[in-house]
């Protein structure tokens, strides 16, 4: 049986690099932005999980175990003696990223005593202010920010001071859109229209907009307001399919409900449901979602994985796979995919691995289903690339039902490198158990 082969990214973090994005981290290396649309939500997503803490009944994510390795290493340093200003700064930024901001602004503060001039440590400490609460001290901390920070930053912190400006004029509680980039965002401007920008022609749109707004809401994955600015800019770039998908998690995930949103949400999500009825091809379907974006990468995080502290392949026994894996893949445009070499050694193996279970159809029970990294709240905006996707597959006459939760695959894994119109993975004779 074949099935399409969905195109989206998924990321996997903690690279070696530099930075470009509103949060300084050295262990974040980012590609040239803007990024395609999907990327961006999905590496959003991904370092929003990393603030989220493991339960009895969900594990944390591979991201958030590799901060907080990172988190002890440093706390270790600074425990025997003080941090450099890279180090300094980069502390505060993986509490920040782990959810503490009020720890941020304490290790922050001593270091910006001690290195005045490092913009590193003020712009974070900035972000740590802004998600602790106090607005005034974020824009004092951000106005430092900008004054210090090297020309190709520059931009960035002025649009991050003017958003936390904003806000504090606005007040608290307030959930309009900010108006980032010049352009008014008010109900009476005029009929809201797809591939209009909230009321403004798209020709007034600073050319860096996308760029900017992307490398803000990956340094605040959480703002709901910034995934509501994005959807804004997919749709004057005429992607309404993005902007919908985008706008309905601004209400579904973090709770939005301001008129104005929830007006072009209804606007957009007709408009998509009608380019979907009215798309007869599968290529002009895509065509008419994709937009004009010139998108400058794939996803904004790059990946890497070290394959050195992977244990030795049993023939025997069980194998545990990493999803780090799968995502070092690559596939050239005549599907010819290139495996890690301790995958390939894989091939064939029993192996077993942690996921969500993606249904292919509406039956409540299966014999085989997709098997993803993380769940999926709209499959189409947040959906892995093929390469983040394993089919699996029960012995013949066996089926599971399809749960929600984090589930492990136990099976024999089989990588296809020639049929273009499968799954680049399978787990054949598969057994699928719960984790408590």
């Amino acid at each position: 049986m074949r099935f399409p082969r969905p195109v989206a990214a998924i990321a996997v973090l903690l690279s070696a690099g530099a930075v470009h994005a509103g949060l300084y981290y050295s262990g974040e290396s980012y590609a040239e932005l803007p990024s395609q649309w999907r990327g961006v939500l999905l590496d959003q997503r991904t370092l929003r999980q990393i603030a989220v803490p493991e339960t009895p009944k969900t594990p944390a994510s591979p991201a958030r175990v590799r901060y907080l390795e990172e988190k002890d290493k440093l706390e270790k340093k600074l425990a025997a003696g003080p941090l450099s200003a890279g180090e300094a700064a980069d502390l505060g930024a993986i509490y920040v990223r782990l959810g503490d901001p009020a720890k941020s602004v304490g290790v922050l503060r001593q270091a910006h005593q001690q290195y005045p001039n490092d913009f590193r440590i003020v712009a974070n400490l900035g972000t740590a202010w802004q998600l602790a609460g106090d607005l005034n001290q974020a824009a004092a901390a951000l106005q430092q920010a900008v004054r210090l920070a090297p020309g190709k930053y520059q931009r960035l912190e002025e649009i991050h001071l003017k958003l936390v400006q904003q806000r504090l004029r606005a007040g608290k509680g307030a959930t309009a859109l900010d108006d980032l980039f010049g352009v008014r965002y008010i109900a009476d401007s005029g009929a809201y229209e797809p591939g209009k920008f909230a009321g403004a022609e798209k020709k007034k749109l600073p050319a860096h907009a996308v760029a900017t707004a992307q490398q803000l809401a990956l340094a605040l994955p959480a703002d709901g307001r910034l995934l509501w600015q994005l959807a804004e800019l997919a749709n004057a770039h005429g992607d309404v399919r993005t902007a919908a998908a985008m706008m309905d998690g601004c209400v579904t995930q973090f709770g939005l409900n301001h008129p104005e949103l929830r007006t072009h949400r209804q606007i957009l999500r007709e408009e998509a449901d009608k380019l979907a009825k009215t798309m007869i091809a599968a290529k002009q379907e895509h065509e008419a979602h994709v937009g004009s974006l010139l998108a400058r990468s794939k996803r904004p995080l790059v990946s890497r994985v070290d394959a050195t502290p992977l244990p030795p392949i049993s023939a025997s026994t069980v194998n545990a796979l990493p999803w780090e894996l799968f995502g070092e893949t690559t596939v050239d445009s005549k599907f010819r995919p290139t495996f890690a070499k301790y995958l390939q050694e894989l091939d064939g193996k029993l192996v077993s691995l942690t996921g969500f279970m993606q249904p292919l159809s509406d039956d409540a029970e299966a014999n085989g289903f997709m098997f993803i990294e993380f769940p999926v709240g709209c499959w189409y905006c947040e959906m892995p690339e093929t390469t983040g996707i394993v089919y699996v597959e029960l012995p013949r006459g066996k089926t599971a039902r399809l749960a929600r939760g984090l589930m492990r695959v136990t099976g024999r894994l089989q990588l296809n490198a020639s049929d273009p119109e499968d799954f680049l993975y399978a787990v054949r004779d598969a057994k699928v158990s719960g984790i408590n």
